[in-house]
């Protein structure tokens, strides 16, 4: 049976598993689902079509899975899914989705998510993603795996961070932030690759010399984009992770204001279908992820 206090209130049809915990005067509403050894304190509220995976912890005054603040949302069943082992700390707020979207907002698991963060209607949040204090996220935003933002930073909606992304405090993002790059500022620039959170993740000397040249190429040189796309490859095949960054360049190139994404306002009739070859590749072919002892071995 689930630790409930004797204050929660917890609706009858709410699907709530054995080990989960819930404090003090907290509100779950009827269509959640709580996963095995979520721990909920005290004040927190979760409303709506919201599905929380096992593991996590949501802190005092969070408030989940309400409707989201768009003045076209008439009352949709839309959902909010969130997955495992995330830290949800006080006051942050996470808004489902809306019909004009993808009907569902979307956060991964190992997450941190720190004090007055926001999560708008419609956003997806991959896995291990640092927001920190009073990071604002503002819809059909996209958030890439391995990703930190910094405090007090404010995303614009339909805007992509690219996966190993660091955000400086105090950003203003309104165009979508290239993978493996730091950038900050307002108006938000690429400052230079983001050696610290590469070298922790495990990047080889060989991806981070290629991923500082192309840095020097795309943005420290007199280079138009084509001929810095040319002059990256010029030396033969490059890792992976470059042939990313400059997918990523690429499929931004066809946006609208430097978002990709803002794409989705139109009809798709009206949008020139991305190319195959501009896909993000599959990120379990990518070398960048640490090496297993098994598979340093071999």
């Amino acid at each position: 049976m689930p630790n409930i206090h004797h204050t929660a209130v917890v609706h009858p049809d709410a699907e709530i598993a054995d080990t989960v915990e819930i404090g003090p005067h907290s509100v779950i509403g009827p269509n959640v689902k709580i996963g095995e050894g979520t721990h909920i304190s005290n004040g927190v509220s979760i409303y709506g079509y919201t599905t929380i995976g096992e593991g996590n912890r949501i802190f005092p005054g969070s408030v989940i899975g309400t409707e989201p603040q768009d003045l076209r949302y008439k009352g949709e069943p839309t959902k909010l899914d969130i997955g495992n082992h995330n830290i949800i700390r006080e006051h942050v707020t996470i808004n489902t989705g809306t019909e004009h979207g993808s009907r569902v907002t979307k956060v991964g698991s190992y997450g941190l998510f720190m004090a007055g963060s926001h999560i708008a209607h419609d956003c997806e949040v991959a896995d291990n993603v640092i927001l920190a204090n009073a990071v604002l996220l503002a819809g059909h935003v996209k958030v890439e795996r391995n990703v930190t933002i910094s405090g007090n930073t404010g995303i614009h909606h339909f805007v992509t961070i690219g996966e190993y992304c660091f955000i400086g405090g105090m950003s203003r993002i309104s165009t979508d932030s290239p993978p493996y790059m730091l950038v900050e500022g307002n108006p938000a620039t690429v400052v230079m690759p983001n050696v610290v959170g590469l070298q922790r993740a495990g990047f080889t000397n060989a991806e981070m010399k290629a991923l500082k040249r192309a840095h020097r190429l795309l943005y420290r040189s007199d280079l138009r984009k084509v001929e810095a796309y040319e002059e990256i490859h010029a030396l033969g095949p490059v890792p992976p992770c470059v042939e990313y960054l400059v997918n990523f360049l690429k499929i931004q190139s066809q946006g609208i204001n430097g978002r990709f994404r803002e794409v989705l306002r139109h009809p798709p009739e009206s949008v020139e279908e991305v190319p195959e070859e501009l896909a993000p590749p599959d990120h379990e072919s990518f070398r960048y992820k640490l090496l297993s002892s098994e598979e340093s071995s071999q």
